[in-house]
């Protein structure tokens, strides 16, 4: 059986673990969305669309993806650290202070959506300049 401390590092790695994944599931979701949508860029850019302008639109629709994320995210995440906090307080026979488990300010969780918007805007740059730059012919050949 695990000491207190032990349980304690075992749920704080867990939990950070789960925040990886979710941040790599984000930027999956980015990368998975930009490959499917090649032929369609590639169709925007042979209306006259710049790659410039494929990229700030792919960036504007992940961040609105980071939004819905965002607003669906927060409360979710907040209800779960109000079930997680006591059960491991209570697996860890601990009693955390006030300032430990009162972490949720107003001015706080006002940046969070933000920060999601910010997350997915930032994790779509990449592949989707990759694949702006790719020429109209090659879009549409990989087809």
């Amino acid at each position: 059986m695990m000491n207190a401390d032990a349980v304690t590092v075992v749920g704080s790695a867990s939990a950070l673990t789960l925040m990886l994944v979710a941040a790599t599931g984000v930027f999956n979701t980015v990368v998975l969305s930009t490959r499917e949508r090649q032929r369609d860029l590639g169709m925007l850019k042979s209306i006259g669309m710049t790659p410039r302008q494929v990229t700030v639109m792919m960036v504007v629709s992940m961040g609105g993806l980071g939004l819905v994320g965002g607003i669906l995210g927060l409360p979710l995440g907040v209800t779960a650290y109000r079930v997680v906090i006591p059960m491991t307080e209570q697996a860890a026979q601990l009693t955390f202070p006030a300032r430990m488990v009162d972490v949720w300010h107003p001015g706080a969780m006002t940046l969070m959506v933000p920060a999601g918007v910010a997350i997915a805007a930032l994790g779509a740059v990449i592949p989707v300049r990759a694949a702006a730059r790719q020429t109209i012919a090659r879009v549409l050949r990989t087809e």
